[in-house]
């Protein structure tokens, strides 16, 4: 490494954020950037570690240590094609991405580890910077053509794929523009649009051809499109929301997490809302579930000027160290996290259960019904069952209720049911195993949240990627796109 005692001389810092109550008055990012020399003492941190399991914890097997290196020694060009090497979108996982390689670091062993993800965005953002992103699709074209359903993080990054070993890919797009959950889904605050408007205009540049508001299932026959490509990929995300079916769930004021972040997206856009409004300015709002999607909202009411934001977890709180049962260098699901969104204001509450919601004399939601509740646990300390507390019942204010339970599985009816694929125990579609894309259709890949369930972007970058590449072997009988488990320096 360029500085083999970083990690000795320097602690780890990232870059400043604007205040609380500056950044909730607009919907822009307001994490800054690394001074020149903060930067350089950030990437020397990356320890000679001997066996980089970052690399490992990293689901796109991003090459770590040696971007780190050629950061530090400010080889910008280097550092992007390494970089490049293995993520086709490093300005959305640089942004958003939980940083499992972070949590794998050798060196956050015994201290804090390797701004990883903040070095990320600093590559590619010099690299556009300074010209290195180009088109990379090739001269020679292949003859064949693939249909990619679905513009989210796994549909761009198998169509990013495919178009680089020389197909024609034709991505479908159900919503009026592509991104999917990155464009409806995540806040402007966390991912400004014109970041991802800058990445598919290089796709389009490369040959991707996007057609929008053209849901396959319904106004293409899942027939047809198979008919007209020679192969075609599965990416449309895990669509059907958890639901919360308590007395009074029928009231008006209760909607899906999703629905409430897509129409505040548009709006911030300036784009027409088809739907009934949902805001929450001047109402106590309770956000029901505690991931991440459940902070989206709690960042967005802040933005809305709601008068209370609340956030619900069934679970107790965790604690701030690693649990026992889930050691280093595995990514910690149950640790205390504290978004920038909840630094923005909200009272969390942790063991509390939402039993019903309560209407007023017009009809309209205005508490929910809660008790408290205790956790029975195993030795490890991983949650069993849960008993609620006696005489904990009691009512909380609210207007604006929010669900933010997860997805449980892709929508079946339309493009699914056409194709008649087969679904796991889940309702996922089914693949033979987990490094082979190919559904139970002859000539139908699947990728992301439809394959493995609802989880993180850089998963479904992965797995667009791992896609791409078992469709390039499908339709030439050989690929040199590269796999996560056999990437080069340049692949």
């Amino acid at each position: 490494m360029g500085n083999s005692i970083g990690f000795k001389e320097f602690q780890r810092e990232l870059p400043a954020k604007a205040a609380p109550q500056e950044r909730v008055a607009h919907n822009r990012e307001f994490v800054g950037q690394y001074a020149d020399t903060q930067l350089r003492q950030q990437s020397g941190r990356c320890m000679e570690c001997g066996i980089p399991f970052c690399h490992a914890g990293c689901p796109l097997g991003n090459i770590i240590p040696e971007f780190n290196d050629a950061v530090y020694r400010q080889d910008w060009e280097l550092a992007y094609q390494i970089l490049s090497s293995t993520n086709n979108f490093p300005e959305f996982t640089g942004r958003i991405c939980p940083a499992p390689c972070e949590s794998a670091c050798v060196l956050g062993i015994h201290a804090a580890p390797v701004a990883i993800e903040e070095i990320e965005k600093h590559i590619i953002e010099t690299a556009f910077a300074r010209g290195y992103v180009r088109p990379t699709a090739p001269v020679l074209k292949t003859g064949k053509s693939v249909a990619v359903v679905g513009s989210g993080p796994a549909g761009l990054a198998a169509a990013a794929q495919l178009v680089r070993a020389g197909h024609a890919v034709t991505v479908f797009e159900r919503d009026d523009r592509p991104g999917g959950l990155l464009r409806y889904g995540i806040p402007d605050f966390k991912l400004d649009k014109w970041v991802i408007d800058r990445r598919l205009r290089l796709l389009e540049e490369d040959g991707v051809q996007f057609r929008c508001n053209t849901e396959v299932g319904r106004d293409l026959t899942a027939q047809d499109l198979t008919a007209q490509f020679d192969a075609v990929v599965l990416a449309g995300g895990a669509l059907v929301p958890k639901d919360l079916p308590l007395p009074g769930r029928e009231l008006p004021g209760i909607h899906f997490a999703m629905d409430y972040l897509t129409q505040h997206n548009r709006r911030v856009s300036g784009l027409p809302l088809s739907e009934t409004e949902i805001q929450a300015t001047g109402l106590d709002v309770v956000v029901i579930g505690s991931g991440d999607t459940g902070s989206d909202c709690v960042g967005t009411a802040n933005r809305q000027q709601a008068r209370s934001v609340m956030q619900f977890a069934l679970m107790h709180q965790p604690t701030p160290e690693r649990p026992h049962f889930e050691p280093w260098p595995h990514y910690p699901t149950a640790v205390f996290r504290t978004s920038t969104s909840h630094e923005e204001g909200c009272q969390r509450y942790w063991g509390i259960n939402t039993k019903a919601f309560l209407s007023d004399d017009q009809g309209r939601l205005r508490a929910l019904l809660v008790t408290d509740v205790t956790w029975e646990t195993d030795v490890l300390g991983r949650r069993l069952a849960f008993t609620e507390i006696e005489g904990s019942e009691r009512e909380i204010p609210c207007q604006l209720a929010l669900l933010a339970l997860g997805f449980a599985s892709p929508r079946y009816e339309g493009l699914l049911q056409q194709l008649g694929v087969a679904l796991d125990d889940r309702g996922n579609v089914r693949t033979p195993s987990d490094s082979d894309f190919l559904t139970s259709q002859p000539n139908v890949f699947v990728a992301g949240d439809m394959r493995r369930g609802q989880s993180l972007v850089v998963w479904a970058i992965s797995e667009g990627r791992e896609a791409a590449r078992q469709v390039d072997l499908f339709l030439m009988g050989k690929t040199a796109l590269p796999s996560k488990d056999t990437v080069g320096m340049f692949g």
